[in-house]
C-alpha cells in the first residue's frame, strides 16, 4: 500500500493475504493515531480522529 510503505503481508491465498495485510494496516495507522502522528493525506478522511 503506497500510503503505508512497509504494510505487506503475504498468505497461502489470496484472500489470506489480503486479510493480513488489511489488519497490518489498521493495526499501523491506529499506532499513527495513538502516538499524534499525522496520516498520510491519501487516508486523512478516511479515519475520525478522535
Amino acid at each position: 500500500m503506497p500510503a503505508l510503505p512497509g504494510v505487506m503481508s503475504y498468505g497461502e491465498t489470496d484472500a489470506q493475504a489480503r486479510a493480513k495485510v488489511t489488519a497490518l494496516a489498521l493495526r499501523s495507522v491506529a499506532e499513527r493515531i495513538e502516538n499524534g502522528e499525522p496520516l498520510p493525506p491519501e487516508l486523512a478522511g478516511m479515519f475520525a480522529e478522535a
